[in-house]
């Protein structure tokens, strides 16, 4: 895998050990423009690489570094999330600018890139988040049309739910919100609806939006108990 130094001032220290890694799309036109930005030191956001549609891979920031790529964010209980993750933007347009599918040949490169960071800090598979996980009520990002199951097919992520929502019936909205929140979501009572739509996002987007139904329900049960 080729990548092309294309260093940014936008970092500082991690002072942790990485033990996650977040992957986020640009949401901007272009990639030389999402580029261009995280290079800015004026605007003060970076990531570690950013993965073109063709497969180009760009290195921003060195790894041992702490990127500003996921700004207020949350998991588990942590709130400090560039101190212990690698960032990697995604080129794509995003919501804003006209949301489309990842190319094949970009999402090889992520699967490369992720397969090479995941050996090296040896970071869990519930550890590889995409940026709406962990800053749900700002960002939506990388979306529901990235392919988590790619991912998944090459052992690099939790797999999206695959079932057709049997047993949802049995999970209360209480231990489904108690569910999200132990998964390690930013969804207090009274104020989880954020969290709900990051998790279909990423685990049953046929269901986003639908608040937790049968199919997000059943999907809770099985992402938390290993048998999605």
């Amino acid at each position: 895998m080729k990548i092309t130094d294309a260093p940014s001032p936008n970092f500082d220290e991690r002072n942790r050990s990485v033990d996650m890694l977040v992957l986020h799309y640009t949401g901007m036109k272009t990639g030389d423009e999402a580029l261009a930005r995280m290079r800015d030191a004026a605007a003060q956001v970076s990531a570690h690489y950013m993965v073109e549609e063709n497969g180009d891979v760009f290195k921003l920031v060195d790894e041992e570094k702490r990127a500003w790529h996921a700004g207020v964010a949350y998991w588990k209980g942590d709130l400090d999330i560039n101190a212990r993750s690698i960032g990697i933007e995604i080129v794509n347009p995003g919501h804003e600018f006209g949301y489309r599918e990842f190319p094949d040949a970009q999402i090889d490169a992520v699967i490369a890139l992720v397969k090479d960071i995941r050996i090296r800090h040896e970071i869990a598979l519930e550890r590889v988040l995409g940026h709406s996980d962990v800053a749900p009520r700002r960002k939506e990002d990388p979306g529901e049309k990235f392919p988590w199951a790619r991912l998944a097919q090459e052992g690099l992520a939790v797999a999206p739910y695959a079932g057709d929502g049997s047993g949802g019936d049995a999970v209360s909205y209480d231990d489904a919100l108690n569910l999200l929140r132990a998964m390690g979501y930013d969804a207090p009572r009274g104020d989880y609806v954020a969290g709900v739509l990051a998790f279909q996002r990423r685990f049953c987007p046929a269901s986003l939006g639908q608040g937790f139904d049968r199919l997000t329900r059943a999907a809770l049960a099985a992402i938390s108990d290993g048998s999605a």
